[in-house]
């Protein structure tokens, strides 16, 4: 199967310090890998609503936001979430979409989990700041995702940026952009779990 990715933007804001770093990223995969690029903010999801202990989810439609953005979920090989560091973790909307995970789970004839079980999942973030540990929580987020679905977790690629255009002057972030995707990503395994 040909690589097709999928990056999530998750900014409130178009073009943010996220995306620039996402995009430096992007620029180095292969000519024939395909790349969608799906920003949250102008496709914004409906409020999660937990059916698991009531009525049955059902397929959204095609032509819905939510049904958008599954069926592109569910074509991509690697899923890249480009979300700013807010407040330690993704942005609202990628927190949104991630919830929304839920719900396709558990959809009849989706097989949403064993899809995706062996794809990759990424993220990307800007952060206001140079210690890259305060993302812990983030990468963990994404991490911790990655293998409840049987996924491969690639990590996450940071940058420093608070002000428009700031990751551009952040030399090191720019250059571990350029072999980000390049990387064989293991298998994600909960923190408690052996190798």
């Amino acid at each position: 199967m040909s690589r097709r990715f999928l990056f999530v933007l998750g900014s409130a804001r178009a073009e943010g310090n996220t995306e620039l770093l996402a995009r430096a990223a992007a620029e180095q995969l292969p000519d024939d890998v395909e790349q969608r690029w799906i920003r949250l903010a102008d496709h914004p999801l409906p409020d999660f609503v937990d059916l698991r202990h009531g009525s049955e989810y059902v397929r959204p439609p095609a032509d819905s936001t939510t049904g958008l953005l599954m069926e592109a979920t569910l074509a991509a090989t690697d899923i890249v979430i480009a979300s700013p560091l807010y407040w330690y973790s993704v942005s609202s909307l990628t927190k949104r979409y991630l919830d929304h995970w839920s719900s396709w789970l558990r959809t009849p004839g989706l097989d949403f989990k064993a899809t995706l079980a062996g794809r990759t999942l990424w993220g990307v973030a800007a952060l206001a700041g140079t210690e890259p540990s305060v993302a812990d929580p983030y990468a963990g987020t994404l991490n911790n995702s990655a293998a409840y679905m049987g996924m491969r977790f690639g990590g996450v690629l940071l940058g420093n940026g608070s002000g428009p255009g700031d990751v551009e002057k952040d030399a090191d972030a720019l250059a571990r952009a350029k072999t980000f995707f390049a990387q064989d990503a293991p298998l994600a395994r909960f923190p408690h779990q052996a190798a």
